[in-house]
Formats: structure tokens, sequence, C-alpha cells
């Protein structure tokens, strides 16, 4: 009987009743294009993620069967035009998509954020006409899923320093070198890759599963984002064929733009994963008694939720925003990296004031808390570090670059 209670118990915890907190309104705001597409993958999440995320991360297992589900709800690349098999919307709907994703956890965000603004980006912006053809129809629909190299085992910070290359051979190219923390790229079909000639140009080429000498090692060990697959990069000798060089754009900028683009849906994401923490932090002192009344019923757990509420409307504000830029083609590196840095560093503290407000059902898989923290500590280095993207708004503000 005591079991089944618990069971019982254990399985009302888990139920997903997540409710979006939007405190100033900004729903007035959104159109009803942007709303319907934000409750799609809400309902998407609640129904493939939430109930089974726990386990997954328990178990560090990446789902595999999970990318087909995102291509069907038309998770990966949402704003790549329709004749290349993506959504055609604007950035506001790829940030709702984002925010609502790394709602369910930050790991599955990851997955496809690096499908769209990494892979699927620079094949529509740099790539020849038969390049978009052949990948992003595939990407989009989740039958190929990618991967976006650039970080190096010795060059995290400083992608400039890639000593990853390939020669020209006449009729291929040969690439040799390594790129490590690559989300996605034990499972990936095909990589991005970004690689310098022999005069030291930083290129990107399409490279694919099955090329010789062409390997993908799986990272082991992670304490954070251990639903999704991360590893290795290692070419040795790679016959690229030519016509898999973009030959859009090169220099570390092209590189650049695609961080741009991802920067921007974590700015996003992050919201998600703090008012996934927030939700439950409410629920939880509404219901956790102690000395005689609910702990929400206290002004110290009535200030941290306060402040929870506070920052995670600044931050909805702060993306609205940026979105509204980014539509027009104004969102500069340096807007981004202030909404990337300020929003992760939110969801980071409120993960950590929720897990408080928990007490000690603040560690385990009964809640969402410790999971949200633990990828967050990920997100907050990934795509530009939290100090680097300091001294981007730094040189923005003085004119005075502290990094070359």
């Amino acid at each position: 009987m005591n079991t089944e209670t618990t069971a019982e118990n254990k399985k009302a915890v888990k139920q997903d009743l997540f409710e979006s907190p939007d405190f100033y309104n900004i729903d007035d705001l959104l159109t009803e294009e942007h709303k319907l597409i934000r409750s799609s993958i809400r309902d998407f999440v609640k129904k493939e993620i939430t109930p089974y995320i726990e386990d997954w991360a328990e178990r560090a297992h990446f789902p595999y069967e999970i990318v087909k589900k995102f291509g069907d709800i038309g998770a990966f690349g949402p704003t790549i035009p329709e004749e290349y098999g993506g959504g055609g919307l604007d950035y506001i709907s790829y940030g709702l998509i984002m925010q609502e994703i790394e709602r369910g956890d930050s790991g599955m965000r990851s997955t496809a954020s690096v499908q769209g603004s990494l892979v699927m980006y620079p094949i529509y912006k740099f790539g020849s006409e038969e390049q978009k053809k052949k990948f992003l129809p595939k990407l989009a629909s989740g039958e190929m899923l990618g991967c976006f190299g650039l970080t190096e085992p010795d060059h995290g910070s400083n992608p400039s320093g890639m000593v990853t290359n390939f020669k020209d051979m006449g009729d291929h190219y040969l690439l040799n070198g390594a790129k490590m923390w690559i989300s996605n790229s034990p499972k990936a079909d095909v990589a991005v890759v970004w690689a310098k000639n022999e005069e030291g140009r930083i290129h990107g080429l399409i490279v694919e599963r099955g090329m010789e000498g062409f390997t993908t090692p799986e990272t082991h060990g992670k304490w954070s984002l251990r639903a999704s697959t991360t590893g290795e990069l290692v070419f040795n000798d790679v016959k690229v064929p030519k016509e898999n060089l973009l030959p859009g754009k090169s220099g570390l900028g092209a590189p650049m733009m695609c961080l741009d683009s991802a920067r921007y849906g974590i700015a996003w994401g992050a919201i998600g994963a703090a008012m996934d923490c927030y939700d439950s932090a409410v629920r939880y002192s509404k219901e956790r008694i102690q000395f005689g009344k609910p702990i929400g019923g206290f002004q110290l757990t009535q200030k941290k939720l306060s402040e929870m509420l506070t920052e995670i409307t600044k931050a909805q504000l702060l993306n609205l925003r940026l979105g509204q830029l980014f539509n027009e083609g104004k969102a500069t590196t340096a807007q981004i990296s202030l909404a990337k840095r300020n929003n992760v560093d939110m969801a980071l503290k409120i993960a950590r004031e929720a897990r408080q407000i928990h007490g000690g059902m603040g560690i385990t898989g009964d809640y969402p808390i410790m999971r949200h923290m633990a990828n967050l500590e990920s997100v907050i280095t990934y795509e530009g570090t939290h100090d680097i993207h300091l001294l981007i708004l730094g040189k923005e503000i003085t004119g005075i670059p502290a990094f070359e």
C-alpha cells in the first residue's frame, strides 16, 4: 500500500503543469501566429520531452528519435525559406520555439539550435544552390542531423588560432585536424567544418558521414547537457570534394555570423529554463508547509519569487526588442552578446534560488531544478563565454579591444 502511494505521488510530481509567466502582458505585443507557434511547441514539449527528460538525463541518454520529431514540428531552421524546407518564419517565432524547447531541457534546445543556426544557416547563407537543395530539406525534416565544427582542443575563445587545415589536391581537398565539444557530432550525418587553407584563410566545408578518415568520438562523463550528444570531429587525411566548400563567404566573420544566430536562440532559450524553475518554485512554495503555513507565506520566499519574476520579465522585454531588431536586419553582435550574457546569467541565478526554495527536494529528479542548473553551467560557457561577451560589450563601449 505504501509503495503504491509513493509511486502515485512521484507520478503526480512529474506531471507537467507548467504555466508561463507574463507579468507585463507581453503576449499583447505578439501576433496570433507567434502565439500559435509557441502553443504548438509547448504542447510538443509537454508530450515528447518533459515526461521522459529526467530519465534521459540520469542515464546520459540522447533520444535520437527526437530528431525526426523536431523536424516534423518545424523546429529545425524555422527562419529558412520554405523552398528549402524551412518554415519561412520571423526571428521572434524562432526565439519562442527555442524558449519552449529549453523550458523542457537545454540539451534538447542545443540539438535544435545547432541544426538550425549552425548547420542550416551557413549552408543557406554561404552555400551554393546545389548545396542548399541537397542538404537543407533533409536537415529541415530531421532526415539528416548536422553539427558545427569550430572549437578545437587548444582554441576555444580564440577560434582564429585554429590549426585544422585543408590542402588543394587538384580534384579534391585534403582535410586534417580535430574539433572538440561538438553538439550532435556522434550522430551527425553532416558537419559544417571551419578550417584554414594553405594561405591561412578560414573557409567552411561540408564533411559527410562515411568519408574515409572522418570519425566522431563521443564525449563521456558530462555532468551537464546529459540528454544531448556531444563529441569530437577528427579528420585524418579526409578527402573532401571541391563542391563541398561553402563558396559564399570566407574568413572568421563567416562562422561568427552563425554564432550570432545561435546566441540569439540561446538568449530566448535561457528564459525557458528560468521560467520552468520559477514555475516549479511558485507551485512548491504554496504546497510545502513549515511552521504551520506554506513557505510561500514567508517574506524571504516572497522576496526570492518577486526577484525571479522581475528578472524574467526584464529578459522577456529585452528579447522582444532584440527579435524586432533581428527582423529588421539591425541586430548587432554586441546587442546579441548583451542578451545572451544577461539572460543565461539570470537563468542560472534563478535556478539556484529555486533550488533553495525546494530545499532538499530540489536536488532530486522529482523536480527539474538541478538538471536546469547543471545544463546552464554549459550554456553560460558555450557560444562565447560569459567573460568574452563582457569584453565584446567593453569593446563596443570604449572602442578598444581587450583581446585580438
